[in-house]
């Protein structure tokens, strides 16, 4: 995979050079470039925001820097790509999100910052994305966690390749609780059913605990979710207790 970053900040990037990222880059299973639009900028001043037409406060982000940088980045790596704006009022990103982003080859995401872009900036992309109801100073902190997210689904980039299938939200539901040595901390003890041996045991436990959790801390996440027959009846039965 090839990712590409526009930001006027690329040393907030230098991150992810470390933990299981900076492997992925290492053993060539994802290339991550910045590319800083500022230097695209076509006054004396380097600026690239300026006054939004009609009034109004805070500055815009103009459209021509990101779109000489979108040129620059489509010669060095031409070939299709998904082209990610950040944004508030984009859809908001999630698993199936990550997901699908992990099955592309090239990946564009465009930093914003100030009060937002030149509208006419949306023409270049594919994705407008939030990262939840809230506002940061820019994008770039939002681009980390998606790549990171992202990134967990290519192929190889994990350890363990059942570890993005097992972990919260991958099937709609939370993770359920897990336990390491010593088998009893302080007189917690782990659960019997865990260090029992008995797989198909061990399994429903962790499937009821997972509805559980979900019901108990986000209800709304069950209502996306297809049941299958022996979920669904480990459900009702938590319900009903």
């Amino acid at each position: 995979m090839d990712i590409t970053i526009l930001s006027i900040f690329p040393r907030m990037f230098q991150s992810l050079d470390e933990s299981l990222i900076g492997k992925a880059q290492e053993k060539e299973l994802v290339n991550i470039d910045v590319v800083d639009f500022r230097d695209f900028t076509t006054n004396k001043q380097n600026h690239v925001d300026d006054a939004p037409y009609g009034g109004g406060a805070g500055m815009l982000l103009q459209a021509q820097p990101i779109y000489d940088a979108m040129d620059y980045v489509e010669t060095k790596k031409p070939g299709k790509k998904r082209v990610i704006l950040l944004d508030p009022a984009g859809k908001t990103f999630n698993t199936n999100m990550a997901r699908d982003f992990a099955k592309e080859d090239q990946l564009v995401f465009i930093c914003g910052h100030y009060e937002g872009f030149d509208e006419r900036v949306k023409d270049l992309v594919t994705d407008e994305v939030s990262i939840g109801d809230y506002i940061l100073t820019g994008g770039e902190l939002p681009t980390m966690s998606m790549i990171d997210a992202t990134l967990r689904f290519v192929p190889g980039v994990l350890g363990n390749s059942v570890s993005a299938e097992d972990e919260s939200f991958s099937n709609g539901l939370l993770e359920y609780p897990q336990y390491s040595r010593p088998a009893d901390f302080r007189g917690k003890k782990v659960p019997e059913v865990l260090t029992s041996g008995n797989h198909e045991k061990i399994r429903l436990w962790r499937l009821e605990q997972s509805l559980k959790k979900t019901l108990n801390r986000r209800p709304d996440l069950l209502e996306d979710v297809e049941f299958s027959k022996e979920e669904r009846k480990i459900l009702n039965d938590i319900k009903s207790k």
